[in-house]
Parts: C-alpha cells; sequence; structure tokens
C-alpha cells in the first residue's frame, strides 16, 4: 500500500511491518499505541522503524492512518479528566473532616 509520511512516498505491506518489528523490544505507551502480533507499540517507535526517519519529522496520526489502512488495529491515547480544584474554604474542611457552608 502507498502512503505518505513526512512528504515522503512510502509503499508498506503488512508482512514488513511485522517482519520490521520482530525482536524490537516495546517502548512504555504513553500516547496513541498499536497492536503488532501480541505486543503493543507507541506509533511513534514503529513510524521510526518503518521510515528510517526521526520521531519529530512526523506526526502520530500519520503514522496511524498508514497502520489502519494495513489492517492493524490502533489505540488512541486514553483522555485524563482532572477534578476541579478545590477552593481554600473546601480544601481547609476536607482537612478538617467536616462539610463547607457556603
Amino acid at each position: 500500500m502507498r502512503c505518505v509520511i513526512a512528504r515522503f512516498p512510502f509503499d508498506l505491506v503488512k508482512s514488513d511491518v511485522q517482519q520490521s518489528m520482530t525482536g524490537i523490544k516495546p517502548e512504555p505507551v504513553t500516547g496513541d499505541s498499536v497492536t503488532i502480533g501480541r505486543r503493543i507499540f507507541p506509533v511513534k517507535q514503529v513510524g521510526e522503524v518503518i521510515t528510517g526517519q526521526d520521531r519529530r519529522d512526523f506526526t502520530a496520526g500519520e503514522v496511524t492512518r498508514a497502520l489502519t489502512r494495513l489492517g492493524f488495529t490502533c489505540h488512541t491515547a486514553p483522555t485524563v479528566v482532572r477534578a476541579p480544584a478545590l477552593t481554600p474554604l473546601e480544601t481547609a474542611s476536607a482537612q478538617l473532616g467536616t462539610a463547607a457552608r457556603m
């Protein structure tokens, strides 16, 4: 399959991608990821291996689109929902173990 990553055309084949990632240890996943075989790799790591380019030259979205079109299962980074910040009164009340009343 022909795809463009970082403005360069590549002819990628699923079996070639699998073979390229054989023997490579997956890095810790902090963003988007892809399942290749029984392992989960960060898409930036896979992109670097299959294109030979520096990770800063392409986006995770470019590699994710290409790998999805090849038939790999890609996963998006989980979104973190932060709890709303407490006011100083609520913080003091929580430390004292009483409910804040306004």
